[in-house]
Parts: C-alpha cells; structure tokens; sequence
C-alpha cells in the first residue's frame, strides 16, 4: 500500500492551485471535486482497516495537508496484518472481506493518482508489482464496481496495452485520456 501511495503523494504534492478546476478522467469530477472525493472517503477507509464503521467526513483548511495527513493515517491504519484479515466495513452497516477493502484502497492511489496526474500534466509510474496487484484487484470487484457506480464500462485496451492500461480500461478509463 505504501509503494502505491507514495508516486499518488508526489503527485498531489505538485499540483497548483490553478489547475483545481480542471477536468480528469474520472468523468464526473474536476481535479477540486476528486480531491474532495478521496478527503470524503477517507476516514471510512482508514476505520475500515481498524474495523469500525466511520462515516465518511469533510476536511477544512489546506487540501494538500489534509489529504497527505489522510494519506499518512491511512497507511498506518493498514499497516498491521489483522487489518487485512476478517471482514469490515466503509462507514456503513454492509460487510465485506478486509483484503477487497484494503486492494480498494491500493486501487484508489493508482487509479486517482493516474486521474490526477493526466489532469494535471504529470507523469507517473508505479512499481510493476503494485500495477499487477492493481490489476488483480480490478478484475476481481470491477463488476461490482460497475454495479455501484464507481467503475464505468470497460474500455476495449488493446492486446499490446501495459497492464497500467489494462487497468485503467477495466475500470471505465481511457488510457489515452484525453482523446
């Protein structure tokens, strides 16, 4: 989680304040609503790896900090190997397997940080076995995913497409964002 974490964290750590408005891939949010968005979710997904139901919050006061400060709880949180063990939740009543929540969260880094990234005009790679997980991890929810509105309908990639691209198509991407 942390080697899928830290190109997301150097990413958010660039961008400007004039580039908040800008479209992403993620078709619903500008880079600001996307921020918003992972500052939300967070705190769910940081109880999650503890086991408790937290709602989802809001943060205030600087963007960057706030979501490096979330960034930051979040790994700790999943950390420890019971945090992967069992079941959990995402602030509500409805149970899931700990590891698919915390290969969501792994997900959330790439797939968010690919979107931030290509909205923003950064490049940005992750290690080839954090991509893989990624990937494993997409496949394995990417229909439920759809179902609750968080995946779009798989693109076509093309036979040759890296597995990033793979990815990125499995969960409603274009890879070649903006085309």
């Amino acid at each position: 989680m942390a080697r899928a974490a830290a190109p997301f964290l150097e990413i958010v750590r660039t961008i400007e304040p004039d580039q908040l408005d800008l479209p992403t891939p993620c078709t619903e949010f500008d880079v600001r609503a996307l921020i918003a968005h992972l500052l939300h979710w967070g705190p769910s997904l940081e109880g999650a790896a503890r086991k408790e139901a937290v709602p989802p919050g809001a943060a205030s006061g600087d963007w960057a900090e706030a979501l490096e400060a979330q960034v930051e709880r979040t790994l700790a949180a999943w950390r420890p190997a019971s945090a992967w063990e069992g079941v959990t939740t995402m602030g509500g009543s409805f149970e899931l397997p700990a590891d698919l929540v915390g290969g969501m969260v792994i997900g959330e880094f790439v797939l968010h940080g690919w979107d931030l990234a290509r909205a923003t005009g950064q490049h940005v790679e992750w290690d080839a076995d954090v991509v893989d997980h990624v990937h494993r991890e997409v496949a394995r929810s990417a229909d439920q995913g759809r179902e609750m509105g968080v995946y779009g309908p798989e693109v076509t990639a093309p036979a040759d497409a890296s597995t990033l691209d793979k990815v990125l198509a499995l969960s409603g991407r274009s890879p070649s964002w903006p085309d």
